[in-house]
């Protein structure tokens, strides 16, 4: 069941989604080479709690950190490592913060010094392709608008859409309804509607979307070594444009 949020629940979250993207600017000043994925998480740990929040990942389904930390082929859920960055890498870091009992989520993809013009191209088109998916999320549009928009980016430049990985809705849980798929049908799915809080979270790769999860039963890589972009916003739905709420 989607739970509709009242105008004073969405500043409360709005609360939390400032605490996520006041530590994202954050991250994007210290991601540098030579700096591991571990030192991220810890930050991203210390910056949470001394702004009177909880990182929500940690402990979840026994998760053991902070931030999820995806370099590589390695799409999304990768756990942070005590292994150098290095120039040229893409890092993806994802966070959930917890204020007063109201969450908000976000993931980034970073570049690490100067990429290549085929990882800024990838990473310029997955951040392009989740603006669009938020312009279609307003009330009276459809769940498949969303998805159609995000599908059209990446079948425009050549990507493929990690669709094993979906959106969804959020608030004083991590995950609530409605599922928010990256491929779709305009017009179709669950209507949206004034109240509503969602993630939109597309990953795009350059070779196929296939995935395999690790051992640890989270890391999640591609089948075929493809390297992966994504980027997301928790967003609240609205009778005019989004507002997003971890901007």
């Amino acid at each position: 069941m989607i739970q509709f949020k009242t105008d004073e629940q969405l500043l409360l979250i709005r609360k939390a989604g400032r605490i996520v993207s006041g530590c994202h600017a954050e991250i994007a000043k210290r991601l540098r080479p030579g700096v591991t994925t571990l030192e991220i998480d810890r930050f991203v740990e210390a910056y949470m709690r001394q702004n009177g929040a909880r990182p929500a990942q940690k402990g979840y389904k026994g998760y053991p950190y902070a931030t999820c930390a995806s370099t590589g082929e390695v799409v999304c859920h990768g756990f942070p490592k005590d292994v150098p960055l290095r120039e040229g890498e893409i890092v993806t870091i994802d966070m959930v913060a917890e204020l007063d009992g109201w969450m908000a989520d976000s993931a980034w993809t970073y570049a690490v010094g100067q990429v290549s013009p085929e990882l800024e191209r990838l990473m310029n088109a997955t951040k392009h392709a989740l603006y669009q998916g938020i312009a279609q999320a307003t009330a009276g549009k459809r769940i498949g608008d969303i998805g159609n928009a995000v599908q059209r980016v990446a079948e425009s430049e050549g990507y493929s859409v990690v669709d094993a990985f979906i959106g969804h809705g959020i608030g004083r849980s991590m995950h609530e309804e409605p599922q928010v798929l990256h491929k779709g049908k305009a017009g179709t799915g669950k209507k949206l509607a004034a109240g509503m809080v969602i993630t939109i979270e597309p990953i795009f790769v350059v070779g196929k979307p296939y995935i395999n999860i690790d051992q640890d039963g989270w890391t999640a890589r591609t089948l075929d070594g493809s390297i992966g972009a994504q980027y997301e916003h928790t967003l609240a739905i609205t009778d005019g444009e989004a507002f997003i709420l971890t901007s």
